[in-house]
């Protein structure tokens, strides 16, 4: 068995876009390393339960699932060019992706659509989170990164919408909050088995 070697790290920008310094474009593609990596996740996160996902409505969410992945593609691409724009090194290696990572995998294999929308809403949730954080901190300094990641929040919170619309009451509260997927889907099971 050939030994697993550790995910290089990206090197520092030699340049960056005018009028940005060095420092500030290092610290803005270091965390833009991590947006590009949860938005990776999410892709194969998407394709992982449009292959998992059983039970009544399976065709809905199964069709469902690509248009979010046709989505979130493009925002992958879009990410890993201002990394790029801003003088780093976009690092899309399956071991990169697990270095900067941190969060776990999807803890869900096959699943009914009602459990895997439950636990999709969380890594929304997450990446929606760590999105607006960003967005917020790099106001001041890259205007153009803020704007990217606000345009991907108007998209990303148009898919958990998508995505809520499975565990909404008529009485509009998100019958399976919880803080795990695991739980989340098992307040979905319950639901359905109720």
């Amino acid at each position: 068995m050939a030994k697993r070697k550790a995910a290089v790290s990206s090197p520092r920008p030699k340049f960056t876009v005018p009028g940005m310094n060095l420092g500030e474009a290092a610290k803005i593609v270091d965390e833009l390393d991590v947006r590009l990596a949860s938005l990776a996740d999410l892709g194969m996160t998407l394709k992982h339960i449009h292959w998992n996902v059983v039970g009544p409505y399976f065709i809905a969410a199964h069709e469902m699932l690509d248009d979010h992945l046709e989505k979130v593609l493009p925002m992958v691409d879009q990410t890993a060019e201002r990394i790029a724009t801003l003088g780093g090194h976009p690092n899309g290696t399956p071991g990169h992706l697990v270095a900067v990572r941190t969060w776990d995998d999807f803890e869900l294999g096959k699943a009914t659509v009602p459990e895997h929308m439950a636990a999709l809403d969380l890594v929304y949730t997450g990446i929606i989170e760590d999105h607006r954080k960003l967005a917020e901190s790099v106001g001041e300094t890259d205007l153009v990164t803020q704007d990217m990641l606000v345009e991907q929040l108007g998209t990303l919170e148009l898919l958990q919408w998508l995505v809520r619309a499975h565990l909404e009451s008529s009485e509009g509260a998100i019958l399976t909050a919880a803080t795990t997927e695991k739980a989340a889907a098992s307040k979905a099971r319950s639901k359905i088995e109720g």
